[in-house]
């Protein structure tokens, strides 16, 4: 599948734009947030071969009472937000075109999420509670989706989804903590780091995530970094405009481990398609990042080492757009 090109064409526009110190717009009702990831700027449509979202963010102070009150006794005092969305998940293996597919290579899988996020943001933390109910399956449309752009964009299906895994409901608990820190401010420029701790524990995916990015521009304190679905270095999709045009490039490193993974492991207790999951996963990511009166654009380009035994092509590589809007 090809990623909406328009919005890498727009975040290039957005990084050419002067910057500027006024005021930046109210973003009083809160942020929409279209996201798309995607393996086909790398020449492949395999493992990790798509992924969609789309999101809505609070204002910040926008929370109902019992969130809030949670929000306090779990990080103390901050400024709160919520976030809902949509998310839809894809992968299949490496050749789409046998059927049945290499025992040894990954099974299909589309997972389709319905989530939602508490955020809590002081001067340099931000925290995010997670929850995804969903479904992994026919059930989650990849075979629709996926083949559903290959004839539009008059490009070979994919065969072997009549292979994929089951139905089976997907739950799944997150949890994530970044830091800010400054680290130096050359002439008008600014640097900082963003170490990040993230976990997963669900019928989905059980793991671990430590890992930081190191950011160059303008405007920093607008974000706690790009976003991207996780697992990975996610800033999340909350932000606050501070100037009329804020701007970084980025690079990250990260670490996982990973105790569970259902698309790998195929469905518990039923001898279902798998492959043996590597339990240690590291990640390369860099891109860039625009905030642009209140409109942010960030695009993210992530290298991958391989996540089961008998992965082929060497490292895994994908890219993720995101466009957020207020309204």
């Amino acid at each position: 599948m090809r990623p909406n090109l328009w919005l890498l064409s727009l975040l290039a526009c957005a990084s050419l734009a002067p910057v500027a110190r006024a005021a930046p717009p109210d973003a009083a009702g809160g942020t929409v947030t279209l996201r798309i990831e995607n393996d086909a700027l790398n020449g492949t449509d395999r493992y990790y071969t798509a992924g969609e979202h789309l999101g809505w963010t609070s204002a910040p102070g926008q929370v109902p009472d019992g969130l809030a009150s949670l929000a306090h006794a779990l990080w103390g005092e901050g400024q709160q937000r919520i976030g809902i969305g949509l998310t839809q998940l894809l992968f299949t293996p490496e050749n789409t075109q046998i059927v049945p597919p290499n025992p040894h290579d990954r099974p299909y899988a589309g997972l389709l999420l319905a989530g939602a996020s508490l955020i809590e943001d002081s001067a340099r933390t931000r925290n995010v509670l997670g929850l995804d109910l969903g479904v992994i399956g026919p059930a989650a449309l990849g075979a629709d989706v996926q083949n559903g752009f290959h004839t539009v964009l008059g490009e070979t299906t994919t065969s072997g989804w009549g292979t994929q895994l089951p139905n089976q409901p997907v739950v799944e608990l997150t949890g994530q903590r970044i830091w800010r820190l400054p680290l130096a401010r050359p002439g008008r420029f600014e640097i900082d780091a963003l170490p990040e701790v993230a976990a997963g524990l669900g019928t989905w995916r059980i793991y671990a995530e430590t890992g930081a990015v190191l950011r160059f521009g303008q405007g920093l304190d607008a974000d706690f970094g790009a976003p991207r679905s996780r697992p990975g270095l996610s800033g999340d999709d909350a932000y606050t405009p501070t100037r009329r045009i804020s701007w970084y490039v980025f690079v990250g490193v990260d670490g996982q481990a990973v105790g569970w993974d259902e698309t790998l492991n195929g469905e518990p207790f039923r001898n279902t398609r798998h492959v043996t999951l590597q339990p240690l996963l590291g990640e390369v990511e860099a891109g860039v990042s625009v905030i642009a009166f209140g409109v942010r654009a960030s695009f993210v380009h992530v290298v991958q080492t391989q996540s089961f035994r008998h992965q082929r092509g060497g490292l895994f590589q994908f890219d993720s757009a995101t466009i957020s809007i207020p309204f």
